[in-house]
């Protein structure tokens, strides 16, 4: 009679929030050199996917690369 269904649906946590704010608080008092160095990594990391990136993609559209037959072509 009074059985509810159980709403299993991931939702943000009260400690998740309580983390997001402990680790605000600590990026503020240490101060703006973290945040530049946090920001220097984070664009280093993403020039070095980036050029990951574009030198596979350059790899597979060489003209001695084989070519690949699709179904509408078979």
């Amino acid at each position: 009679m009074g059985s509810r269904r159980k709403d299993t649906r991931p939702r943000l946590a009260l400690w998740m929030l309580v983390a997001l704010g402990d680790i605000v608080l600590l990026m503020v008092s240490v101060g703006l050199s973290v945040l530049v160095a946090l920001l220097a990594v984070v664009a280093l990391t993403a020039a070095g996917i980036a050029a990951w990136r574009f030198t596979r993609r350059t790899a597979l559209t060489r003209d001695d690369a084989v070519p690949v037959v699709t179904r509408q072509e078979a």
